[in-house]
């Protein structure tokens, strides 16, 4: 289950990372990409469970399609929303000191829309548990969904809530861990933020 859920976050979210900075950094970019991920948002990613077992089959390439399909349309939004919302006075102070381009990118806009990629990030994992459940309940013979779908055959309320649980513990270790990743990547915030 880990193994499907961080591949499948690793592709949908690098694809919304790299897409929602291109979109937000340059107009064409947003005309080219904009349009096409607000139709993507608008369809709910288990609609396309049909879809993506005809063209895929059950086995793991389906089930790490969804889950990248459920993690993109986040990461691309908050990135999206972080790089255009980074103040243009910052962006002019940079390329008073020379900063043009790549380095303009990379070194001043990215690092400032982190707040908005790390949450992105936490969302992205979230969901990701959800396309993870629909994902190991068709076709798998292993993982936390198969188990689920094997206590509602069975009709083991047990492990019923034993997979609830699990999720939940898997939801809070995510959230701390990206937590933590915000510490070290953002030391700043620590200071700013009202005890």
């Amino acid at each position: 289950s880990a193994q499907r859920a961080g591949l499948g976050v690793l592709v949908g979210g690098g694809a919304g990372l790299l897409l929602g900075v291109v979109a937000g950094l340059s107009t064409l970019g947003e005309e080219l990409v904009d349009p096409t991920m607000q139709m993507k948002r608008a369809v709910p990613f288990l609609a396309l469970v049909p879809l993506f077992i005809s063209w895929f089959g059950v086995e793991e390439t389906f089930k790490v399609v969804l889950i990248a399909v459920a993690a993109t349309g986040p990461m691309y939004a908050y990135t999206y929303l972080g790089v255009r919302g980074v103040d243009r006075k910052i962006v002019e102070a940079a390329r008073g000191f020379g900063l043009t381009g790549a380095g303009l990118a990379f070194g001043v806009i990215i690092p400032t829309a982190l707040p908005n990629i790390l949450m992105a990030l936490r969302i992205c994992l979230s969901v990701s548990l959800t396309g993870l459940i629909a994902a190991e309940q068709i076709g798998a013979t292993e993982g936390i969904g198969y188990l689920v779908t094997l206590a509602q055959q069975y009709y083991r309320t047990d492990y019923m809530v034993l997979c609830v649980v699990i999720y939940a513990v898997l939801g809070l270790l995510i959230d701390l861990a990206i937590r933590a990743v915000e510490r070290v990547a953002m030391p700043w915030r620590g200071q700013v933020t009202a005890r």
